[in-house]
């Protein structure tokens, strides 16, 4: 399992690398226990004064994580879930600066190891979403938090299409602090380790003007669009809009999980009224807990990632069907025995 993460300290830096290439690095509950054991040594060792996280040989940062096994046991998924909740929250209350390359694909639990980041680096194959409403989940790894940061209507629009940004746009968001090109980032790693006092300088000497980004042309349409507390309200002005962009947004949201799209936009909603990254990881787990064991998601994972053939049967087929008694009970909080808690805790 170690060969899944490579860890090492390399001057002044320690550095996680995800080594898990077939699977564009997507994350095993061993692959996090290694990053966490690793992040914690390094916590009280004088030597390291910046972590860096990137990905070593194959293409794309992390595509996520390995939800296969988690769709059919319930048990191993909650166990998963903690396990990288936990490193979620660990790199989120990080005292020492962390950096990630978020050079390529960048989803689901890719986004939960980059965001806390304090510097987030975005390059010209960055390809970054939270597309879980496809597979019957929802945004986790702390995704409710960032997207509920985001201005207007976006973090309710990504949260329910699961639309695809390129580093350009993740800039323009705030999901990236740097843009740099990728054939810089050798060099730019190199000088880090050399001297990680001087990350900040060394980043913004990197950096370049990026592209335009794109889904700044859609903001006025996606903070009028889904500007709603309910899935019907977002679905309803898509349909009454005659735009070509609200017509081809309404066919995506078609193909989404009712269920996991209702979780999905209360999530976000709820919190943007959290302060405390712990309450929101212990919210996620709760909802996470209670939706790995329904339906959708096995059903979205058999059918965008085991058998592909693209053609989930959701269940509930329709937001209506969706009742206000499932989203309280999916929401509800679990015992205290069975809640989520932090490291030490």
């Amino acid at each position: 399992m170690s060969d899944e993460v490579l860890t090492a300290i390399e001057g002044g830096a320690g550095r996680i690398r995800l080594n898990r290439p077939r699977a564009i690095h997507a994350l095993t509950t061993g692959m996090c226990t290694a990053m966490i054991a690793a992040l914690q040594a390094w916590r009280e060792e004088a030597a390291v004064e910046a972590v860096l996280i990137d990905h070593a040989e194959g293409r794309g940062f992390c595509a996520g994580g390995d939800v296969v096994q988690a769709s059919t046991d319930p048990v191993a998924a909650r166990a998963f879930f903690h396990e990288e909740y936990r490193l979620n929250h660990l790199l989120f209350t990080y005292a020492k600066p962390t950096v990630a390359f978020m050079d390529g694909v960048t989803m689901g639990g890719g986004v939960g190891i980059s965001q806390p980041a304090k510097y987030r680096i975005a390059t010209e194959n960055t390809l970054f979403a939270m597309p879980e409403t496809g597979i019957g989940l929802f945004p986790d790894v702390g995704g409710g938090w960032y997207l509920s940061r985001l201005a207007g209507a976006m973090g309710e629009y990504l949260a329910l299409t699961g639309a695809r940004l390129d580093g350009a746009e993740c800039l323009a968001l705030g999901l990236a602090t740097h843009y740099v090109p990728s054939e810089a980032l050798p060099e730019l790693k190199a000088a880090i380790v050399a001297d990680p006092r001087a990350v900040e300088r060394l980043l913004a000497e990197a950096s370049v003007t990026p592209p335009p980004a794109g889904i700044l042309a859609h903001q006025p349409e996606i903070d009028r669009l889904f500007a709603h507390r309910t899935l019907e309200g977002v679905l309803a002005a898509l349909e009454a809009d005659p735009s070509e962009w609200a017509e081809a947004t309404l066919k995506t949201l078609h193909r989404k999980s009712p269920q996991s799209c209702k979780v999905s936009l209360k999530l976000v909603l709820d919190s943007r009224g959290r302060t405390d990254f712990a309450d929101e990881m212990r919210a996620e787990y709760g909802i996470a807990a209670h939706v790995c064991q329904r339906p959708d998601f096995r059903e979205g994972v058999r059918a965008l990632l085991v058998d592909r053939d693209n053609r989930p049967v959701w269940n509930p087929a329709t937001p209506e069907g969706v009742t206000d008694h499932m989203i309280d009970t999916i929401f509800s909080s679990l015992p205290d025995a069975e809640a989520w808690t932090p490291l030490g805790r």
